[in-house]
């Protein structure tokens, strides 16, 4: 019906990068004048924002293509739009296979979006990739949490993982300048954000490639974002263990508002599996970072990534993760089953890893995470824990959700809104979730 307001969805696969660029494609679409759609058989626009790290991602981004397919038969003006790092890594090849795709594009073209679909939904351009100029942190934004924002310091990588797609998909690392994080950071204060998430695919090699003058080292980054008025918590993601240098462990130990959470990748255990990988550290240097964390930071939560099956990984290897994995007492990790990704090292190497060797490591890797990670929690039961209030609790509606500075999902009872800070007695613990109950907030003496 003519005078209608046109309306978009939003579907988004993969990172913290990937949900940050979404925020500002749907900026982007209604600062043109279309409003959200609650599924996506209300919108005139579909976006698909792609992930192609793994395998999984790319067969549920085939399924949710196909609901749009059918959905363009209905509705052939409905303009079904692909972008993110599946869309750069297929580039022209997305039309061949999904012929009703209108618009692709690659993670370094958001910024151009706006001008591929307007309100009126013409000029659709069918694809634009690999011009990484801009940051998508310059556009609009719409958060899913008034209190929460992501902020992006640098895009693209410049290491040479040999199963990693990134820096062919995101290309190489670019940082933002400090004045530019900083000024974004302020207005985000003053717009009662309270939690900040630094990103960058390496967030802790931010500024190598600016000049020296600007204090360009992750860890001045840090405090100079500490300084804000009003941001009260600091996380970043995702940092690389070569990179993670005394400067920044100081930062994160002295900065009141940093959290006291670090997500340091693994991958593996085996020394001879990181070699492959080209990840240059061994479990030797790893663990010795480790110990350094906790030493500086009283009360540290380690997060991590690991993969299993990597070609040519051997019981012997996997054992090796394993032991790490005990020593290291992970609070938390996302575990992967490796899957080869077209155009890296890792997808041509010989030994690739039989389907049924790689599930069973995956279950004893997964079973010794939970252990790990619920002992830890269980260490919990009796404290009091500042929860950042994020909404209701996904399983229990009159129960609230939040996070603790650790990054652990708290789930409680009391009287309270998104937004707040709340102490929390803990009650009971499992491996991923808190449960307590808010109590008066604790008076300094």
């Amino acid at each position: 019906m003519a005078g209608l307001m046109r309306r978009y969805h939003v579907t988004t696969f993969g990172c913290q990068m990937n949900a940050h660029d979404s925020e500002r494609i749907k900026g982007m679409l209604e600062s043109l004048g279309l409003g959200e759609a609650v599924a996506p058989d209300e919108a005139d626009v579909l976006v698909f924002n792609t992930c192609t790290i793994r395998e999984k991602p790319d067969t549920k981004l085939a399924a949710y293509l196909g609901d749009a397919a059918a959905r363009k038969r209905e509705r052939p003006d409905t303009i079904v739009a692909v972008g993110g790092c599946y869309a750069e890594a297929q580039r022209e090849r997305i039309f061949e296979r999904y012929p009703f795709v209108d618009v692709a594009f690659g993670p370094g073209s958001i910024p151009h979006l706006g001008e591929w679909i307007d309100a009126g939904g013409y000029g659709v351009e069918r694809g634009r990739f690999g011009t990484h100029e801009h940051f998508a942190a310059d556009l609009p934004d719409r958060r899913e949490r008034r209190h929460q924002a992501w902020v992006q310091v640098s895009m693209g990588c410049n290491s040479a993982c040999s199963y990693c797609i990134v820096p062919a998909v995101r290309g190489r690392e670019q940082s933002r300048r400090p004045g530019e994080i900083l000024a974004e950071v302020t207005r985000l204060a003053h717009e009662g954000v309270r939690e900040i998430t630094l990103l960058g695919q390496n967030v802790n090699s931010w500024g190598r490639d600016l000049a020296p003058d600007l204090h360009t080292e992750f860890g001045e980054l840090l405090r100079a974002c500490d300084a804000v008025d009003g941001i009260e918590r600091i996380r970043f993601t995702s940092p690389h263990p070569k990179d993670f240098r005394e400067p920044v462990i100081a930062a994160v130990a002295e900065c009141a508002s940093v959290c006291e959470h670090v997500h340091l990748p693994l991958q593996s255990g085996s020394a001879r599996v990181l070699k492959a990988m080209r990840r240059t550290y061994g479990p030797e240097r790893y663990l010795k970072l480790v110990a350094q964390l906790r030493a500086a930071i009283p009360d540290l939560a380690l997060g991590t990534d690991i993969i299993v099956g990597f070609p040519g990984e051997t019981d012997a290897d996997f054992d090796a993760t394993l032991a790490v994995v005990e020593e290291a007492r992970f609070d938390s990790a996302f575990t992967f089953v490796y899957s080869p990704r077209s155009g890296t090292a890792a997808a041509a190497m010989p030994d690739q890893i039989d389907d049924g060797v790689k599930r069973d490591r995956m279950e004893q890797l997964v079973a010794v995470v939970q252990r790990i990670a619920a002992e830890n929690n269980a260490r919990r039961i009796g404290r009091i824990e500042q929860v950042l209030v994020e909404g209701p609790s996904r399983t229990d509606p009159d129960l609230w959700r939040g996070r603790t500075r650790r990054n652990t999902t708290v789930n409680f009872d009391g009287a309270c809104a998104p937004g707040d800070l709340v102490d929390v007695m803990i009650d009971a613990a499992s491996s991923t979730t808190l449960r307590g109950r808010a109590v008066p907030a604790l008076v300094a003496m």
